[in-house]
């Protein structure tokens, strides 16, 4: 275990390496003037719809907290509560890195004040991840299989390649609902267990996921000018496999990778837009949340230490 561990970290150091040298080598041919110039040149109705594209995919990880502890069938807790344990979960893992570690300090910390054991918090943390790899996945295939030509601005390969892989991605769902649906025993391999839900949850997991993902890219999307924008489902393909990638990373905030892909992957677009676009990104879906999670942390330990007193 702590030799993956060890590997897990190199990889995510010389992927974090290899992705600032690169950003580096793209950086000597961008001006920062121009970036700002892109920066003032998204409208004021542009920056509206990234603020609700931002709210729809925190409310959306907030459903996936609420879809989790119906799972277990833990105590009632308020939506507010879930909400904003939810909200500061994810706003310090997406930019401390290591989401799984630090969203399980933070979760502990809040619902064992409202009841719930340890290995009732431990499930939640393990269906949520598994909410979000699920919602990865049908997303994925669903972007693959109606734009197909998508993977390959990322490998060259025939366009068909991207319609099997985003098949086989909307197979792998579909067997997931047929299990539940069957009332399958849990499916394992080695450590990892797969626990099939009641087919009400998993409804809501399949709409979770997407939701949150389709949120997170809207923010880039609508940062983005027209003028050589390839759409929608390109944009979200994109970030799909540039979120993925910084996950696997565990870079903090997905450091350099985020952009080294988005600058691959849009070699149409002016490179000054995309870098303004995901400083769009990085400011509503990671800054400004990271900020108000610290104030969130601080009020509630504050809360916590009153009633120690009492």
């Amino acid at each position: 275990m702590k030799l993956r561990n060890a590997a897990w970290s190199i990889f995510g150091l010389v992927a974090v390496v290899v992705s600032v040298f690169i950003l580096y080598r793209e950086f000597r041919r961008i001006s920062f003037a121009a970036v700002a110039d892109s920066l003032a040149a998204i409208s004021v109705h542009n920056w509206v719809l990234a603020v609700l594209a931002t709210l729809c995919a925190y409310g959306a990880l907030a459903w996936y907290d609420r879809i989790a502890i119906a799972h277990i069938g833990g105590k009632k807790i308020s939506w507010l509560f879930i909400s904003l344990c939810s909200f500061t979960t994810y706003a310090l893992s997406h930019n401390i890195g290591a989401s799984v570690i630090s969203g399980a300090v933070v979760r502990y910390r809040a619902y064992s004040t409202r009841g719930l054991t340890a290995q009732e918090i431990g499930l939640l943390i393990v269906f949520c991840s598994f909410t979000f790899g699920l919602g990865t996945v049908l997303t994925s295939g669903g972007v693959l299989v109606i734009e197909p030509s998508l993977i390959r601005r990322f490998v060259d390969v025939p366009q068909w390649v991207g319609l099997a892989l985003g098949l086989a991605l909307l197979g792998l769902v579909a067997l997931y609902v047929f299990g539940s649906w069957r009332h399958l025993p849990p499916w394992t391999f080695r450590k990892f267990q797969v626990q099939y839900p009641r087919l009400p949850i998993v409804a809501r997991q399949l709409l979770a996921g997407p939701l949150e993902l389709c949120g997170a890219a809207a923010i880039i999307y609508f940062a983005l000018p027209a003028t050589g924008n390839p759409g929608y489902l390109i944009i979200l393909g994109i970030f799909l496999a540039s979120f993925t990638l910084a996950l696997l990373s565990h870079a903090p905030g997905g450091l350099g990778v985020l952009e080294v892909t988005f600058l691959a992957a849009l070699p149409e677009m002016n490179p000054n837009d995309v870098l303004a676009a995901l400083i769009v990104f990085r400011l509503l879906y990671l800054l400004i949340p990271f900020a108000m999670s610290l104030v969130i942390v601080l009020i509630f330990e504050k809360m916590q230490f009153g009633r120690r007193d009492l």
